[in-house]
């Protein structure tokens, strides 16, 4: 697979031309297919899900847009969504609860197709960037469990923290996110709103327009 790891999606220029570049022809000659599941869990999860598929990132232009719905694959023919996963030319994976998310990808069967994805475009948004990761790092506000360290997919590499000292992310400062990269044994890219990750096999280039960070397993950056 080729990979967009992004912390908010499309936000500027220079992750939009990285997208192009990605699908090797214009957004609207290309198909793609939106996956929601990690959304829900969180309060007011459909509603949420709706906006992201009535959102900016599923509105760039797609020549066809299609939803798949991870919990509902376990239910229906595989050879239905896997060949509408195999012909589509982007995944559109959004964010929510990272854990969820890697259950469901594990559960549906789309972990174990994705790596056969030579030429699909994935396109993560926080949780769904985190997601890719061998080992990653998750917040919660339960004060029992702070930071939960879990296995990831090992699509890439490192890991993601996305949201670096985003307003509405105070887990997400400078300070904590120094911590918590310290605390996973891969090497980790803490980006902002207006930074992705593009990797292309196995070449990581980092695309911003705005703040990251790269820290090594062993705390330095």
């Amino acid at each position: 697979m080729k990979f967009l790891l992004t912390s908010a999606g499309i936000k500027n220029p220079s992750i939009h031309n990285a997208l192009v570049d990605l699908l090797g022809k214009p957004i609207a000659e290309s198909s793609a297919l939106c996956i929601p599941t990690a959304i829900y869990p969180f309060p007011g999860g459909p509603a949420m899900a709706y906006r992201f598929i009535r959102g900016p990132l599923c509105e760039l232009g797609w020549q066809s847009l299609g939803v798949l719905e991870l919990t509902a694959l376990p239910s229906i023919p595989a050879e239905y969504w896997i060949a509408a996963v195999q012909e589509t030319d982007a995944l559109l994976v959004w964010g929510g609860d990272v854990l969820y998310l890697g259950r469901w990808m594990r559960e549906s069967g789309l972990a174990d197709l994705l790596p056969a994805l030579r030429e699909t475009v994935y396109v993560g948004v926080s949780a769904g960037s985190m997601v890719t990761a061998p080992i990653f790092g998750e917040t919660y506000d339960d004060p029992q469990t702070p930071f939960v360290i879990a296995t990831g997919l090992g699509l890439v590499d490192f890991a993601v923290l996305p949201h670096l000292n985003h307003a509405d992310h105070p887990e997400s400062s400078t300070a904590n996110v120094e911590r918590m990269a310290a605390a996973v044994p891969v090497p980790t890219y803490a980006i902002d709103d207006q930074t992705a990750i593009k990797v292309i096999d196995g070449a990581v280039e980092v695309v911003s327009e705005g703040h990251w960070q790269r820290f090594t397993p062993q705390g330095g950056t």
